[in-house]
């Protein structure tokens, strides 16, 4: 190789040798701290301080008109501007806690802005655990932040805030109304009664045991419902609810029969309300080899061949089942109404 042929590499290794290797850049520290005009001028921090004690009294006082509005505004009052129309009462609730809830947080953000301290400060990385010394540092940091932050000194700001966080709940209160009554007994009575006719849910048809088989399961209802749609539509709406069952066929070997309940089926075909015992959700997955029916809400699940005990999930018992047999023209009917509230189990608590 001739010595033309090694130069290439003989720069290479040269100018190599002449990289210099980057200092780090020096911590530039913290900059100086500009003071405020509220950290030297007491008139500009007592004026902040009543700026922001006037957000959080208004927002108390939009807390407590949005209850005088639920009350005093009608329910099916309107509100028109121009092409657009809304609901009076709605509305209204809506903008004051709106308004509310913003005055809070502005106020929360003037406060911190302009009188909390805001002087920057740094400090070493430390292991994850404390030490007891650490500890005591931290609480005194503690304590010394909210000396800072002017809360226990201010008096009125935190007697504004006190009050428009205490009155912001008042409207959650009042709101609960419109959750309907409380349910009281009327989970404890259906409209099944002795010898009222199962009708498929859908058509409306009576169902005799010749209709169904093996496996099979059918959403169904009581055939005195449709009567009751013609008299009242809210008493019909909360009927239905309550009232709607699921019928199964079981192959009779299958079935493990409750003590007590040895007639309540039909050749297999038995009845349990449709109705979850956790929180009322309507439930009907039924899977056929296991016989289970699973609660699409929160996956509870119930053996239909055992009584429809609980197998998995939160519900706290089976779902009641309703004793069945079939009348004189054949077709399935309740032996009398469910024996045990329906719906979700809040009559066991406490």
């Amino acid at each position: 190789m001739s010595h033309d042929e090694n130069l290439p590499a003989v720069k290479a290794d040269e100018e190599h040798s002449q990289v210099q290797v980057a200092e780090p850049i020096p911590d530039p520290g913290i900059e100086p701290h500009e003071y405020r005009i509220t950290d030297i001028d007491p008139k500009a921090a007592d004026r902040v301080e009543r700026q922001v004690s006037t957000m959080f009294t208004l927002a108390a006082l939009l807390a407590l008109g949005s209850c005088v509005a639920y009350f005093a505004i009608p329910r099916d009052g309107r509100i028109v501007f121009g092409p657009l129309s809304g609901n009076a009462n709605n509305m209204t609730i809506g903008l004051c806690l709106g308004l509310a809830l913003f005055l809070i947080g502005a106020g929360a953000i003037q406060w911190a802005k302009k009188l909390m301290v805001d002087e920057e400060i740094s400090e070493e990385r430390h292991p994850a655990n404390s030490s007891p010394e650490q500890i005591a540092e931290i609480t005194e940091a503690f304590k010394q932040g909210a000396a800072e932050s002017g809360f226990g000194r201010r008096k009125m700001i935190r007697r504004s805030l006190i009050a428009a966080m205490a009155l912001l709940g008042l409207p959650a209160i009042v709101l609960l109304r419109d959750l309907g009554p409380l349910p009281g007994r009327s989970l404890y009575n259906t409209i099944w009664a002795k010898g009222i006719r199962v009708v498929n849910d859908v058509t409306g048809r009576p169902i005799r045991p010749s209709d169904m088989v093996i496996g099979q399961l059918v959403n169904a209802i009581p055939s005195n419902l449709q009567a009751l749609q013609d008299v009242s539509a809210v008493a019909y709406q909360n009927q239905r609810a309550k009232s709607a069952v699921i019928m199964v066929r079981i192959r009779p070997s299958e079935i493990q029969t409750p003590p007590g309940r040895e007639n309540w089926g039909v050749d297999g075909i038995l009845c349990y309300s449709k109705i979850c015992t956790h929180v009322g959700c309507p439930i009907s997955l039924y899977e056929q080899t296991t016989h289970h029916v699973l609660c699409p809400c929160h996956q509870s699940t119930f053996d239909l061949a055992d009584g429809a005990k609980v197998v998995f999930g939160p519900a706290a018992r089976p779902l009641p089942q309703l004793p069945l047999t079939v009348d004189s023209e054949g077709y399935l009917v309740a032996q009398s109404g469910f024996l045990e509230p329906v719906g979700p189990s809040f009559f066991e608590r406490g």
